[in-house]
């Protein structure tokens, strides 16, 4: 992208510039192996074959990108008789993946832009769900998402196709729908969180034609099945541009269509540390995934929800309820809100649950108390929450240096410590709740049933 010559006017739709070998940064040795190996043998079999979307964007930008896909004239069942290593996957987009160990290449024939009645396209009130439409690879450029995303890389001169300004938008840095924003967003509104994510990811402005539509279409991601708005919060907060995508969601007025709770705390005005708090889990995330380390949707879930939970609980409690209560209604109110947004599997509420009941839990610090705290399984993750929030107080400050210091105590001097010093004053957290064991039912002397246990 360094050359001059590629500074050109933008092709006219449906016409391909083409930008020859020695005038882009593109080289095959950054390219898989998988990939090369499934572009190598569509174009021997006699298929245009070409590497597409996000790779290419990023190989042109001097990314190194992670996953390669391909666009291919070859039908999903061409594909599959090609690549004994092949599966076909998808309703709503037909496509083949070809596996070679731990790399899946994705291989997806060109998207017509008609249907002759051969194909397989379906909308419901404006919403793709079915476009299994076959056509030619100019159409398939315009039925693309965003200009970026649009470029092709021709196995056969190793060239690279753009029909749609692609090339111009990457040099200007900015993220621009292809056709008609309101009708793209219309028949798949979570194209309006991929602009929010692309643009924090690749440091992008939005086309203001592109974000114009955000605030009266934003709606739609109601509508949008929770279960591909999890998905879709996995890509915005876990693959290392978290924090900058947060704050492209609150800019562009999104973030209360996936996460209306966290909207509601953040636009009051004594909201700082909140806000201080779910800034800094993503960063911390976002170092996490640069340097490789294991991330958890639970805890991301657990920060972005927690004042949401403690205001409701605090509120219930003023009312005269009893705290366990206000805390358990109130955690389960915002979790049921939250799922009918995004769909979090109970594997990470019930770890987003833990995390929180953990939180008063370290103010007790007794022996046995303590050590057994120590050993539960979800300790870790409790601590770095104890840690994030500890800007809350002062003694949530010094509750957090206590067990920083704890865990590098070995067993007698910890409970020398414990010993010692009398437990300090409990924080603001919610109490822990005890689960009623069930009273077991006293056996009768006489083998005649009571009333009671004949009818059970």
């Amino acid at each position: 992208m360094t050359s001059e010559r590629i500074v050109q006017e933008a092709p006219i739709p449906g016409s391909f510039r083409i930008i020859p070998r020695p005038e882009h940064a593109i080289s095959r040795k950054s390219i898989s192996a998988g990939a090369l190996r499934v572009l190598y043998r569509l174009h021997e079999a006699g298929h245009r074959a070409c590497l597409v979307g996000g790779a290419v964007r990023d190989l042109l930008l001097g990314g190194h990108p992670k996953d390669f896909d391909v666009a291919t004239d070859a039908t999903p069942e061409q594909v599959r008789a090609l690549f004994r290593n092949c599966r076909l996957i998808g309703r709503r987009f037909r496509l083949a993946h070809v596996v070679f160990g731990r790399e899946i290449v994705e291989v997806a024939t060109f998207r017509g832009s008609s249907d002759d009645g051969s194909g397989d396209r379906h909308l419901v009130d404006g919403r793709l769900v079915r476009d299994n439409v076959y056509g030619t690879i100019e159409e398939d450029a315009v039925r693309r998402d965003f200009t970026v995303n649009a470029l092709y890389y021709d196995i056969s001169d190793f060239s690279v196709l753009d029909s749609v300004g692609g090339m111009e938008d990457l040099q200007h840095r900015v993220l621009r729908l292809i056709g008609d924003p309101e009708q793209r967003y219309r028949e798949d509104p979570v194209r309006m969180l991929r602009a929010a994510r692309l643009a924090a990811k690749l440091g992008f402005t939005i086309e203001p034609a592109t974000a114009a539509p955000f605030a009266a279409l934003g709606p739609l991601l109601a509508e949008a099945p929770p279960a591909r708005l999890f998905d879709e919060s996995l890509k915005l907060f876990l693959s290392g541009h978290g924090l900058a995508s947060f704050r492209s969601l609150e800019q562009h007025g999104l973030l209360q269509h996936v996460f209306p709770a966290t909207a509601r705390v953040l636009a009051q005005g004594d909201a700082a540390h909140f806000r201080r708090l779910v800034e800094q889990t993503l960063a911390n995330t976002d170092a996490r995934v640069r340097e490789d380390k294991p991330v958890t949707p639970a805890f991301l879930f657990a920060a972005l929800l927690w004042e949401p939970v403690r205001r409701a609980a605090q509120a219930a409690v003023d009312a005269g309820a009893d705290v366990g209560a206000a805390w358990s209604h109130a955690t389960e109110r915002v979790l049921r809100e939250q799922a009918q947004r995004v769909a979090v599997p109970r594997r990470f509420t019930i770890a987003v649950e833990e995390i929180w009941a953990m939180q008063p839990r370290f103010a007790q610090r007794t022996k046995k108390r303590a050590f057994r705290l120590l050993e539960h399984p979800r300790f870790r993750a409790a601590y770095d929450f104890l840690v994030l929030r500890a800007d809350e107080s002062p003694e949530l400050a010094e509750l957090a240096a206590w067990w920083t210091e704890a865990q590098q105590l070995d067993q007698d001097q910890l409970a020398e410590r414990l010993a010692s010093a009398p437990p300090p004053p409990g924080s603001e957290a919610p109490p822990a709740t005890k689960r009623k064991r069930p009273r077991r039912r006293r056996r009768k002397k006489s083998g005649v049933a009571s009333a009671v246990d004949a009818g059970d």
